[in-house]
């Protein structure tokens, strides 16, 4: 008979949706949503449901029919964000809005035949792109090589032919399909979503989905927690990307490549990428800057038009002063600035993927992290060992030292906490007085584990280590205070009142108990032996905090930065970090609880709340994008699968090179060393590239938009063009050239102490504050060119404008440093040596131009002697005014850059 065509996805959908539905209010992927439904409805179902909607068997599938499936499902592989090719990379950084806009500019003159115009404009994209492009190249492929290799193989059950008996064989996961059979054994990468069959002590890592830091104990028959919309709650699934610590299982596949929890999870991060806090203020200040233009020139075109009765020529003239207001060097001021400050990171070994993340990572004012590998070192530390009376007692460690030392199971993170105590090992002499009887392996239903040892020829001690509330209730007496008394009702309220202690200053806790037994030749020991034990004390576990996050936590709070915790962990461990590293919690909020609020009643209490504990991956991406929505720039530092989404819709995304490869590929930066003192150093460093990118633009913005009001004036006195295309272009590329130097400036300490922002608004009111104060001094140089030399007839044009070609150039070349600083320039704060050679520099160029072979060629003449007298006196004049303006616009507005 024809093979039954095997179900799709979709079909199974429908069998198994239902049982646990996301929240409408939650704003999330819809292949997410339905892959957790899905993955709910699985654990729900029975293996008998679960077979009959995948068509598959306990002995799995035929060749023919898995070929079927892998045809109509496609291989198992996850969607990876493959960086772009070295031309699409080139071609994107032309999208930049200030490229675009120079580039219309330069278009538009080289259609008027203004090839001057073109070779200039052209230079400052070519340079510009360039220097991105490099940099992005270069960090893509550092990036690239810091990937982890993962284990490729599993061990799958099929038989050749439909009736043949089943065998097991390795294939390359990428040729599972959904209802093989597969086993799993320590040392695994589940290789897809699966619901177990069988298991035997199964213990699976979840730290790189969840965050949770202790390994998870899955088994077949475990059912899910009640009311649990969490599929990562759900002990009888495992999922891609987790990895087996202990045990074995069998289980059948149930979902491949994207349509698994992990796949999900990379499909909702490849593609577009949401706007960053940079994106964002760059196209702000661009629509600022073409509505200025949109009104400015043709103002300038109409008056030059009416009034020299020229229409082309006041065309040309106005499609200068375009070109002229336009800070057409910005793009390259910006990158130079990005590249300069990746180069510094790359220093203190950071890789910088996305060069605009270092301009955000100046502008946060929030920080969220992952706390499993980022606040805490990723390991277990034994804190305390305490008796009954919850005192340290150094017996409970001795008998906990025992227990884990002789188990043959999984020692876990706990248990190589305690044996990171090797000391006892020679203090007890355990390998000549000691020997190992038997041993009660750990199972879920005792959640406990027993060894049973011998030291003297009379007795065996029974040593048994496990969950408090499983070992009282097989004890019958305890040790208190060196003597063994009853297990009343007072004692086990003691107990318990120290467990919750511990638990809720996040401390994980394990009792140890014990028994003696005379020895019995060839006694074999069973769970039915752990009666009636003796309660001794209690070991309790902490994740320790990194030495550097305390140190780091404070730095960030002096400069700006709000810390909060973002973590899959329960909260009172998560508490407990916090207050080891000093971090204030002024609230916890628990995935549940999210889940119940709307995005506009969580907006306001996520700004309020410091942890946020037992998160899902979409959770955290949800919460960093309301936080985005409150006005905040938003960092995020993780390293694992559940940080991926969160990494990618945050405003810079943190991670290392020890991250698995899906978080690397959605972080902007990755840290090769793991202390998290790069922190402070990057946000100073973001800090001081937007102050020098922010003194760029206000100075060339305020200098270009006085200068407007000098042309229309001058357009308007005097008849003939205050000066000449060539001149303005001349003037505008020696002022751009000396302003790459600001890339080599240095900041006012004040400047790095509060996260900087894009605030077009504040651009525009500093343009027109300080803008014109440069017009009041220009119409000064008018006065002396008309009154003075007499430059106001056609036949002296020359001279007016070699005038003011000096002093435009002069006074937009000295206005640097007046704007750079809050302070008095050059007595309280100085620029840097390369900033003031490169003024320097300039000046003398310009002051040189009229006097050299050039100056015929582009209109310009030698002027007399005693026009720098009037020269000097002008532009002291105006440095002392906007001194003045500055001081008084700081005390009324306050905030200068």
């Amino acid at each position: 008979m024809h093979r039954q065509e095997t179900m799709k996805l979709q079909d199974l959908k429908k069998i198994f949706r239902g049982s646990c539905k996301t929240p409408a209010s939650q704003k999330i992927d819809e292949t997410s949503k339905q892959v957790v439904s899905q993955l709910l409805g699985y654990s729900h179902a029975s293996l008998e449901e679960i077979f009959q909607g995948l068509q598959s068997t306990e002995k799995g599938l035929d060749e023919e029919e898995a070929m079927l499936r892998l045809k109509n499902y496609g291989l198992n592989e996850i969607a990876h964000e493959k960086p772009p090719s070295w031309y699409v990379l080139l071609l994107k950084n032309f999208k930049n809005p200030f490229v675009v806009l120079v580039m219309v500019i330069g278009g538009v003159s080289y259609f008027l035949q203004q090839y001057d115009s073109v070779i200039i404009i052209s230079c400052m994209v070519i340079v510009s792109v360039l220097m991105r492009f490099i940099q992005e190249y270069r960090s893509n492929k550092a990036a690239e090589k810091l990937k982890a290799l993962v284990s490729t193989k599993a061990t799958v059950v099929r038989c050749s032919l439909p009736g043949e008996e089943a065998k097991s064989y390795e294939i390359s996961i990428k040729y599972l399909v959904p209802g093989d059979i597969i086993h799993l054994s320590a040392g695994d990468m589940v290789p897809a979503d699966v619901r177990l069959i069988t298991s035997k002590e199964l213990y699976v890592s979840q730290s790189a989905l969840s965050g949770e830091s202790l390994p998870v104990e899955k088994g077949e028959s475990l059912k899910p927690k009640e009311g649990s919309s969490n599929p990562l709650e759900m002990p009888n699934v495992c999922f891609m990307g987790t990895n087996v610590l202990n045990g074995s299982a069998k289980a059948v596949v149930l979902s491949t490549a994207n349509t698994t929890y992990f796949g999900a999870m990379s499909v909702s991060i490849t593609g577009y990428r949401t706007l960053t806090s940079f994106d964002i203020g760059i196209n702000k200040v661009t629509w600022l800057l073409i509505r200025f233009i949109c009104i400015m020139v043709p103002c300038v075109f109409f008056i030059n038009a009416f009034t020299k009765d020229n229409w082309l020529e006041a065309f040309l003239f106005s499609l200068s002063v375009a070109i002229g207001l336009t800070p057409e060097m910005l793009p390259m001021i910006v990158t130079a600035n990005l590249a300069r400050g990746a180069v510094k990171m790359s220093h203190r070994k950071v890789v910088v993927k996305r060069l605009n993340a270092i301009q955000n990572f100046g502008a946060m004012d929030v920080l969220c992290t992952d706390k499993t590998g980022t606040l805490t070192q990723d390991r277990i530390i034994l804190e305390k060992h305490l008796d009954v009376e919850g005192n340290d007692n150094d017996e409970v460690l001795l008998y906990g030292y025992l227990n884990s030392f002789y188990q043959t199971g999984l020692k876990n993170l706990l248990d190589l906490a305690v044996l990171d105590h090797s000391e006892i090992e020679a203090q007890l002499k355990l390998k000549k007085e000691f020997c190992k009887i038997d041993e009660i392996p750990f199972d879920f239903t005792r959640r406990r584990m027993s060894v049973v040892i011998q030291n003297n020829p009379e007795t065996q001690l029974l040593i048994c280590k496990g969950a408090v509330e499983e070992t009282i209730a097989i004890c019958n007496q305890a040790r208190v205070n060196g003597s063994v008394v009853p297990m009343g009702t007072e004692i086990i309220d003691k107990i318990d009142a120290i467990k919750r202690d511990l638990s809720n200053d996040g401390l994980r806790v394990l009792a140890v108990s014990y028994k003696e037994f005379p020895v019995i030749a060839n006694k074999e020991y069973h769970s039915l032996d752990e009666q009636n034990l003796i309660f001794f004390g209690f070991l309790a576990f902490l994740d320790p905090p990194k030495l550097s996050a305390a140190e780091a936590i404070a730095h960030l709070n002096d400069y700006g930065v709000q810390v909060k915790v973002l973590t899959g962990d329960n909260e009172l461990v998560t508490q407990k970090i916090c207050k080891w590293v000093n971090l204030t919690n002024e609230g916890t909020l628990l995935g549940e609880q999210i889940d119940k609020l709307t995005d506009e009643e969580l907006k306001p209490v996520v700004d309020k709340t410091t942890i946020f504990a037992k998160l899902t991956p979409l959770q955290k991406s949800r919460i960093i994008n309301l936080l985005k929505a409150n006005g905040h720039t938003v960092g995020f530092l993780g390293d694992g699968i559940n940080d991926a989404p969160a990494l990618r819709e945050a405003d810079i995304g943190i991670s290392v090179d020890t991250a698995v490869d899906i978080a690397k590929e959605s972080a902007d930066i990755i840290m090769l060393e793991k202390s998290l003192l790069f922190l402070k150093d990057g946000v100073i460093e973001g800090r001081t590239i937007f102050g020098n990118i922010i003194k760029y633009i206000k100075m060339t913005l305020s200098s270009n938009f006085g200068n407007v009001f000098s042309i229309l004036g001058a357009s308007v006195i005097f008849p003939f063009l205050p000066m000449l295309p060539v001149q303005i272009l001349l003037q505008n590329l020696l002022y751009d050239l000396s302003q790459t130097f600001i890339t080599f400036d240095h900041v006012d300490q004040e400047f790095v102490l509060q996260p900087r922002k894009w605030e077009p608004k504040g651009i525009a009111k500093f343009m027109v504050f300080i803008g014109p104060i440069s017009s009041i001094f220009d119409y000064v140089i008018f006065a002396v060119m008309w009154f003075v030399f007499s430059a106001n007839v056609l036949g002296k044009q020359a001279i007016f404008q070699s005038g003011w070609f000096i002093e435009g150039l002069l006074s937009q070349t000295l206005i640097v440093h007046m704007i750079r600083t809050r302070k008095i320039p050059f007595l309280q704060s100085s620029a840097s040596l390369p900033l003031l050679f490169a003024t320097f520099c300039t000046m003398l160029i310009g002051i040189a131009i009229p006097y050299s072979f050039i100056a015929p060629g582009i209109g310009l003449t030698p002027l007399p002697g005693s026009y720098f007298y009037w020269l000097v006196a002008t532009l002291l004049s105006y440095c002392v005014l906007t001194q003045l303006i500055k001081t008084w616009f700081i005390k009324r507005f306050n905030y200068w850059l």
